[in-house]
């Protein structure tokens, strides 16, 4: 399986060029369902120990559907198959740059979210224009078992996101074991509420907003993601639900860019448009670096050939 690494902001993507399983043709909604119902052992190999690494996404190139696009592309971690990855893309812009298949300027890329549009500025940096994105319900009580109520926004901005903002802990490196945890239990006390998107989409993301200690930034956030890893970037699809939030608030105005930060540092710009249905067009800027590139070899002798089972 050929496969090359990057990272945007410290969170790894690994594109996989080839060797992926056939998921057929059809819309690229219709081929994730089936990656995510016929082939978890695909996904579980190529992202867990040891092949993988935790925070790890993968994305899967695939034909797209619309001819305009440059690629089509599935993106998954270790445990559950995404409807679109910002910081993924990003990485996957500048993997297509190191190969040679495109150079700067603006391209389209089709995910099962929807057509995005990238900008490449140079070898690094990257726009990504991402699908609407909105806010769905406002100030939403939780009953946390073992930590009370927590109050906070659902909205979808590729993904579905439960969003606290401000976070009953402050954002930083040595509060992400219990970010974490607390994390964990938010989603699990969402999700058998039945709190989520308007048909009924569970939550799978939840952010903890902070203010930044740093001159210029707007805010620091720590995203929980899928598979239980925190986002090492400030997160693409988080961004720009958040950005419907504050776009919702009238905290921030159409066009007014603002410097978001992870929990470890690393910055997006971002910015937004209103969007045709009522949400908002995010921009969302930022850099990958691509670390390396090789083939991934799967010996059927070998005991942990699908990934080590952790759970």
């Amino acid at each position: 399986m050929h496969v090359i690494d990057s990272h945007t902001g410290g969170e790894p993507t690994r594109v996989i060029l080839e060797g992926g399983p056939d998921l057929g043709s059809g819309p690229l909604a219709d081929r994730a369902g089936r990656l995510a119902r016929d082939h978890a052992e695909f996904y579980h190999a190529v992202l867990r120990e040891p092949r993988g690494q935790p925070a790890m996404v993968g994305a899967l190139l695939v034909p797209p559907v619309d001819p305009d696009c440059v690629t089509g592309v599935i993106y998954f971690d270790a445990d559950a198959v995404l409807g679109m990855c910002g910081h993924g893309t990003i990485g996957l812009t500048v993997t297509l740059a190191h190969l040679g298949r495109i150079g700067v300027g603006t391209h389209r890329i089709e995910t099962p979210a929807g057509v995005v549009s990238v900008r490449l500025h140079d070898a690094h940096t990257v726009t990504v224009t991402n699908v609407e994105s909105r806010r769905v319900a406002r100030a939403v009580e939780i009953e946390v078992p073992g930590h009370g109520t927590v109050t906070g926004d659902v909205a979808y901005g590729g993904n579905w996101f439960f969003i606290i903002d401000p976070s009953p802990l402050p954002v930083e490196p040595a509060n992400i074991r219990a970010l974490t945890d607390l994390g964990v239990a938010i989603r699990r006390a969402a999700n058998a509420a039945g709190i989520g998107g308007e048909a009924g989409e569970p939550i799978d993301h939840v952010i903890f907003q902070d203010a930044a200690p740093e001159a210029g930034v707007h805010s620091r956030n720590f995203v929980l993601c899928p598979d239980d890893a925190y986002d090492r970037s400030p997160c693409g699809t988080g961004s720009s639900a958040r950005l419907a939030c504050l776009a919702a608030d009238g905290r921030l105005a159409p066009g007014e860019e603002i410097v978001q930060a992870s929990v470890i540092g690393s910055p997006y710009r971002l910015s937004y448009q209103p969007g045709p249905n009522g949400g908002v067009i995010p921009s969302i800027t930022g850099q990958a670096f691509v670390m390396a590139e090789g083939r991934l070899i799967f010996d059927p002798a070998d005991p942990f050939r699908s990934g080590i089972e952790t759970t």
